[in-house]
C-alpha cells in the first residue's frame, strides 16, 4: 500500500497536474521550497469552502515562512476556476480527475460519508520540505483549525531546521 510511504522523511511522490489556469504543476516546480499540499473532495462545497478560505487567509503567514499551498481535488479545471475566482483563493487549485495523485499521498481510498461506505477523497494534508521529504503528514483532516495546525507545524519544522 503506498500509504506506507509516506512516512515522514520519505520522499514525497512526484506529481504533474493541470492547474485551474490550464497550466502543468508538478512538485518539481517547487524544488527547494516547501510545499503544503492539500487535499480536498469538491470545489465550493461548505467543509472544503471553509479550509480553502482558512489557507487563504492566512497565505501571508505561509509565505513569511517560505511555504507555497497548494489544493488539489478530483475537479474538472473549470469548477477549479469557479472555486478559486469566487473565493479568491491566491494559490494554484490542482485537478486530479483520475485520482491518482491522490491515491499516490494516500488520500483516494474507502470512507464513511454519513454511515455509507464510498470510494472518495480522504481529507488530508502533507507538509513537504524543500528537500522534497515529507515533514508531516495528515489523514483524515478535520476542517475546524486545520490550516492554523499546519501553520503551526511549519513554525516548527522552520525553528528547528539547521541554520534557522
Amino acid at each position: 500500500m503506498t500509504e506506507s510511504k509516506l512516512t515522514v522523511g520519505a520522499k514525497a511522490p512526484a506529481f504533474s497536474l493541470t492547474a485551474d489556469d490550464g497550466k502543468t504543476v508538478t512538485l518539481a516546480d517547487f524544488k527547494g521550497k516547501t510545499v503544503v499540499v492539500y487535499f480536498y473532495p469538491k470545489a465550493d462545497t461548505p467543509g472544503c469552502t471553509r479550509e480553502s478560505c482558512d489557507f487563504r487567509d492566512e497565505i501571508a503567514v505561509f509565505h513569511k515562512h517560505a511555504a507555497e499551498v497548494l489544493g488539489v481535488s478530483k475537479d474538472a479545471v473549470p469548477a477549479l476556476q469557479k472555486f478559486k475566482q469566487k473565493y479568491d483563493l491566491p494559490f494554484p487549485l490542482l485537478s486530479d480527475p483520475d485520482h491518482g495523485v491522490q491515491a499516490a499521498y494516500g488520500a483516494w481510498g474507502t470512507k464513511n460519508l454519513y454511515g455509507k461506505l464510498v470510494e472518495g477523497t480522504i481529507r488530508s494534508t502533507v507538509l513537504i520540505g524543500p528537500d522534497g521529504k515529507i515533514l508531516k503528514r495528515w489523514a483524515k483532516v478535520k476542517v475546524e483549525g486545520h490550516a492554523a495546525e499546519v501553520l503551526e507545524a511549519l513554525r516548527q519544522t522552520r525553528s528547528t531546521a539547521p541554520g534557522s
